[in-house]
């Protein structure tokens, strides 16, 4: 395949086949294992690598093309934004994302600097493993659909500041690298350039870009308008590479210049195949620079440089998240998913190795660290959750040793089961003077509502000394709101075995629910089916025109009929059918 490549003149035509075939080969199968995307290219990636099998020994020749497709996913995501999406994130951009960078930064330098490493040296390699990847954290944010979510915006909120903490990172490794040049003229010119670039676009953004777009616009040609937007995106990410920002930057804010025309979800649906395809080509290249025989020669020494980098940011991202007031399971999943390294490690450590910044071992080890921690960056997220629901049922759990079933009055209402039904029945109970107390087996609702001073437990229905604790013996009735038949079953037999004499009121599915309830002993059941028919049959002899008082007569009576027993005929006929 090479020497056909080379004999049609087409650069890089045998590592972009053998690309595209990992890609199709090797992805479908993580896939099928419901494995995410990335870690298929990233392994892809190792295989085909010089690491691995060599079927491309050098990357060189194509890792620009690679970083293609983080420049289409900033462009994308400047797309989604827009500058007064951008102003209201500003303090967690600044703040946060600041603060995140400089202690990680600190604490990672320091470690290194215990272990050997020159005080500039340990600077940078602190600084570029305080970064994460915004290609993979963005990925496994939009195929979750996680991210509008609070925990997703504060993510990219810490991603766009570390993408401009680029800037006085290189500015610090050509600092530390040129010796002859002062620090304040490095740290003057790179200001000036940052400043000029930035003013460049916006102003070009605003007089040129738009103006353009309107004209092709009136073409009516995909292919010019296509064309259009792939020269708007390199010709500004030129601008600020030349400058010495990144790349990336300058996509992002080409991006954030057409979000609020109206072309936006046109270019959007253009771009979508290029940005995927170069994406995935991206995480393929990180993949084949991790030195497998590195990793095999000093195992531990590797490992416990992942473990601790992930610990450290980590442990820092999820402390300053608490401190900002995000929720803790906010916080939990922002750490998880930023806690791996980030792909501008690569670049800053062949910068600052060819600058004798940093030595070639320490550079090749940060590689490594980096790009294994980049790897299980989807794993990290994915177990923020369970980790989140652990943490919850044991804060529920520890709460729940406050239930005292002689701090209840009597005459209250016991609860079972307190989602969107029982929460608006509690409603409406505080608001005519009754006390309640609910019971829930979701951990993470039960600690939330908890602290917010609702009296609500953590605790199974089902068991007779949960209820008892609940003050079940001198409540005034027990309310089940599971529209889980088994479950709602479970309770109404529990109570009825324990409490006899006690109304026991339960919500149910449809009608043969409601039999089952009321074969258990249940005192009173309201089936949803029932319900639903009687408001829409209601709203829709409003709006035929019968009169109010006519509608209101006529559910009441077959409500009535209903809870009397005499429809027994009626729904068999109708459940026959």
């Amino acid at each position: 395949m090479d020497t056909i490549a080379k004999s049609l003149h087409i650069p890089h035509l045998y590592e972009i086949v053998v690309f595209l075939m990992a890609a199709v080969v090797i992805v479908p199968l993580f896939q099928r294992m419901r494995a995410s995307p990335v870690l298929g290219f990233l392994s892809a990636g190792v295989i085909i690598g010089p690491f691995g099998l060599r079927i491309i020994p050098d990357i060189e020749g194509v890792t620009a093309l690679a970083e293609l497709g983080v420049i289409f996913l900033l462009f994308t995501i400047g797309l989604e934004l827009s500058l007064d999406r951008l102003k209201a994130m500003k303090r967690l951009v600044f703040g946060l994302g600041t603060l995140q960078v400089v202690v990680t930064g600190a604490v990672v330098g320091l470690a290194v600097v215990a272990l050997g490493t020159p005080p500039q040296a340990a600077a940078i390699i602190g600084l570029s493993a305080a970064l994460s990847s915004t290609a993979i954290v963005v990925q496994i944010l939009m195929e979750r659909g996680e991210f509008a979510t609070q925990y997703g915006r504060a993510s990219f909120a810490v991603l766009l500041f570390q993408d401009l903490a680029v800037v006085p990172i290189l500015v610090l490794i050509t600092i530390f690298g040129d010796r002859e040049q002062s620090v304040a003229v490095n740290l003057a010119l790179a200001v000036a350039k940052a400043v000029g670039a930035v003013g460049v676009i916006v102003l070009a953004g605003r007089f040129l870009l738009r103006p353009l777009y309107r004209i092709v616009a009136a073409t009516r040609s995909p292919e010019i308008l296509m064309a259009t937007t792939l020269l708007a995106i390199l010709v500004i990410a030129s601008i600020t590479g030349v400058a010495g920002l990144s790349m990336a930057l300058g996509a992002f804010l080409a991006g954030l210049l057409l979000a609020d025309t109206a072309y936006r979800h046109q270019i959007e649906l253009d771009i979508q195949p290029f940005k995927g395809l170069l994406l995935g080509l991206f995480f393929i290249g990180v993949g084949m620079q991790i030195d497998t025989g590195a990793i095999v020669a000093r195992p531990l020494a590797i490992l416990g440089a992942v473990v601790g980098l992930t610990l450290i940011k980590s442990g820092v991202l999820g402390g300053l998240a608490l401190a900002f007031g995000l929720p803790r399971g906010a916080a939990i999943r922002l750490a998880m998913v930023l806690g791996g390294g980030g792909e501008f490690a690569f670049v800053a450590a062949g910068l600052a190795v060819a600058s004798q910044v940093v030595s070639a071992e320490a550079g090749q080890l940060l590689l490594i660290v980096v790009g294994l921690s980049m790897a299980l960056t989807p794993l990290l997220s994915a177990l923020a959750v369970p980790l989140e629901q652990y943490l919850d049922k044991r804060t529920a759990l520890a709460e729940q040793r406050e239930l005292d079933a002689t701090a209840h009055a009597a005459n209250h209402v016991v609860i079972i089961g307190f989602g969107w039904v029982g929460q608006l029945v509690a409603r409406l109970l505080t608001e005519c003077g009754i006390s309640y107390v609910a019971l829930d087996t979701n951990a993470k609702r039960v600690s939330t509502l908890h602290r917010k001073g609702v009296p609500i437990w953590f605790g199974d229905g089902t068991r007779s000394d949960v209820l008892h604790k609940a003050g079940i013996d001198t409540a005034a009735l027990a309310l089940i709101t599971f529209i889980d038949p088994r479950l709602s079953a479970k309770v109404c037999e529990t109570l009825r075995t324990h409490w006899k004499t006690l109304p026991v009121f339960a919500r149910a599915r449809d009608t043969n629910h409601a039999r089952e309830l009321e074969a258990l002993g249940a005192t009173m059941i309201v089936p949803e089916t029932l319900e639903a028919s009687l408001q829409l049959s209601a709203h829709a002899l409003a709006v035929i025109g019968v009169a109010r008082s006519s509608v209101e007569h006529s559910v009441d009576s077959v409500r009535l009929a209903y809870y009397a027993g005499s429809l027994q005929l009626a729904e068999d006929t109708l459940n026959d059918a």
